[in-house]
């Protein structure tokens, strides 16, 4: 066995979350179109990796392929997911729906979507832990308790007998972090968390997740528009583009030393108060649509720094490097990106 094959099994054996070459695609009526091609990054329990990219570039797509939720007319058409060392991508269902709650917990953007409104939070949780885990009712609203507690929601004897709407949207997001985390999965997928709530909440809650990443030693996916919530919370960085993953890399060298024209341009859009007296830096365009990807390398219609000869012509490939980040450009030792301090 190689070193390369070596330290390429261990990292596998290290990784909760493995996706290797993902592809997703649209059965519609126009045929079958690409929605997310040759996708590749793994988590790490304890740590924190953040997919991001502006809406549409596939990132909540790619998500919930790993949930097993994906909207009936998308299908995993090639590639790899492996959850704690089980592939996922095999066509047997059932691997899903016993990883789901036991393995991976997840927090999406509206806690109402999610949670049953039929039921008191404290069965939810309940039922959950009486499915995966095996505990009987009288243990398992112990524990729902001690989970409605250890999110911070008070009086939690008395709010577990309470149904989602009785919460406000601060407490609900709380209420659906305990269901995610009732039977302490090993990851914990947070599709834009704190999106719809106010400043103040938003940090409240992103204190919340890490406490619990940091205490249970979840792997945390953490999908994103958010640069700013990424730069505080994310070890690793998957930039997504069209469908692609443009450049992955440590959060330090994503923001210091971006490689990738889109990632520079991502980081050179965000508000800063050095800058607040020059126009706010924008990308041109628009992230193309599926099954209107452009051929050669999806970002050069809106690249500053676009070669129309070699960008446009052939498939771009990822070139990996061996610290495992990696960059989807022609003219990546070509040109020179500038990068922010965190």
């Amino acid at each position: 066995m190689t070193a390369q094959t070596t330290t390429a099994a261990a990292t596998e054996t290290a990784s909760v979350l493995s996706v290797e070459g993902l592809r997703l695609d649209l059965l519609g009526r126009r045929g079958q179109e690409r929605l997310v091609d040759d996708v590749t990054f793994d988590v790490s329990p304890g740590k924190a990796v953040a997919l991001i990219g502006e809406s549409g570039c596939g990132k909540t797509l790619t998500a919930l392929a790993v949930l097993g939720l994906l909207p009936s007319a998308v299908r995993p058409v090639s590639g790899s997911i492996r959850l704690d060392g089980t592939e996922l991508l095999d066509g047997r269902t059932t691997e899903y729906e016993s990883a789901r709650g036991r393995v991976v917990g997840a927090v999406f953007q509206d806690p109402m979507s999610s949670l049953d409104p039929t039921m008191t939070v404290g069965a939810q949780i309940v039922e959950s832990r009486r499915v995966h885990l095996g505990e009987s009712r009288a243990v398992a609203s112990r524990h729902a308790v001690e989970l409605l507690d250890r999110v911070g929601i008070p009086n939690p004897k008395e709010r577990s007998r309470s149904f989602p709407h009785e919460f406000s949207g601060g407490m609900q997001q709380r209420a659906m972090i305990a269901a995610a985390i009732a039977c302490e999965p090993k990851l914990l997928i947070a599709d834009e968390p704190t999106t719809a709530l106010d400043v103040t909440v938003q940090a409240e809650i992103l204190e919340l997740l890490l406490g619990l990443q940091r205490d249970l030693g979840m792997g945390l996916l953490l999908v994103t528009h958010d640069l700013g919530v990424v730069a505080g919370v994310a070890d690793r960085v998957v930039v997504m583009y069209a469908g692609n993953v443009v450049e992955r890399a440590d959060v330090d060298s994503i923001f210091e030393r971006p490689q990738h024209p889109y990632t520079a341009a991502l980081i050179g859009s965000v508000p800063r108060a050095e800058r607040s007296r020059t126009p706010l830096q924008t990308i041109p365009g628009r992230v193309p649509p599926a099954g209107y990807f452009p051929t050669g390398c999806r970002f050069a219609p809106r690249c500053e720094f676009v070669d129309p000869d070699r960008c446009t012509s052939d498939h771009v490939s990822l070139t990996e490097r061996p610290d495992g980040s990696g960059v989807r450009c022609i003219r990546r030792d070509e040109i020179h990106l500038p990068g922010v301090q965190r």
